[in-house]
């Protein structure tokens, strides 16, 4: 008599019937914290009323500090891509010794508190290195402007603390970039004839330009919101070193919470215009 053989079970019969529950749990969790988003965005705009948004953009010291966030902010972007670019690509492309150790520098203003880069920024320009190039960048600029600029709780301390923080994101940002490029292209430019400098503008750079608006936009948000290392390093001073973030605090020191949710809002608005003139310039690029 002869045995049958088993039947093995095939994938399909540990299918279950129905993947509702699983995707109404991943929901409800991502949900919850989506929900928590607008319910912030909203209670922010209901706080604040027509007339003290209005007085708010009628305050000169609100007018200076929304002048000086988009300069910073601008500045800081222009000078994180200039650094994020070589960066990234040298860490995507190249291995060399001591990779590893650079590679957890570059995530240093990444995890450490702000206000410990900003007590750092100011500790450094206290050292005698530190004075001789705040020494030297005020001989600059009284030739170029005709009066002293310095760098510690000036303008350029804004732009530096800002730079600090959002360059690191942005560096970040163009090595994922650079990561998704196939090395393959730039061999075939330079069995073509290109040197390195030809096939890295000619080829390379040209299929990073998502990724650079990716990192301008990142870095230009992540300037817009930084308050702690302009604190310490800047200082919260009317009429010059006073961005938003600052005009936040300097707001809720003299108990003046509409003003403050006024400034706050001002954020909310610019940081969401630029996030969505990136996205519609990204499906326009995806859609080319």
């Amino acid at each position: 008599m002869s045995v049958a053989p088993k039947r093995t079970p095939s994938p399909e019969s540990f299918r279950p019937r129905s993947d509702v529950l699983f995707y109404l749990s991943f929901g409800i969790i991502g949900g919850t914290y989506i929900v928590l988003i607008v319910l912030m965005l909203v209670a922010e705009g209901s706080y604040s009323t027509v007339e003290s948004f209005t007085k708010a953009l009628g305050n000169r010291n609100v007018q200076y500090s929304i002048r000086l966030s988009l300069l910073s902010c601008t500045l800081t972007t222009i000078l994180s891509l200039w650094v994020a670019v070589p960066i990234g690509y040298l860490m995507s492309r190249h291995n060399f010794r001591g990779k590893a150790f650079i590679d957890a520098v570059l995530d240093i203003p990444i995890v450490l508190p702000p206000l410990v880069i900003g007590l750092c920024l100011l500790i450094m320009f206290q050292t005698p290195p530190g004075k001789a190039v705040e020494a030297g960048f005020e001989r600059i600029t009284e030739y170029l402007f005709g009066r002293k600029i310095g760098i510690t709780f000036e303008v350029p301390s804004v732009i530096l603390a800002q730079f600090m923080v959002a360059c690191a994101f942005a560096v970040r940002t163009m090595r994922v970039t650079f990561d998704q490029i196939h090395p393959r292209y730039e061999k075939v430019a330079l069995t073509l004839g290109c040197n390195q400098s030809q096939a890295f503008w000619l080829v390379i750079f040209p299929q990073a330009s998502r990724g650079l608006l990716a990192a301008a936009t990142l870095a230009w948000a992540r300037s817009l919101g930084e308050f702690g290392p302009i604190l310490i390093f800047s200082g919260a001073t009317h009429m010059k070193t006073e961005v938003l973030p600052t005009t936040v605090y300097l707001e809720m020191q003299v108990g003046s919470i509409e003003g403050a949710a006024a400034a706050s809002l001002i954020m909310v608005i610019a940081a969401m215009a630029v996030l969505i003139v990136a996205r519609v310039f990204g499906l326009k690029r995806m859609a080319i």
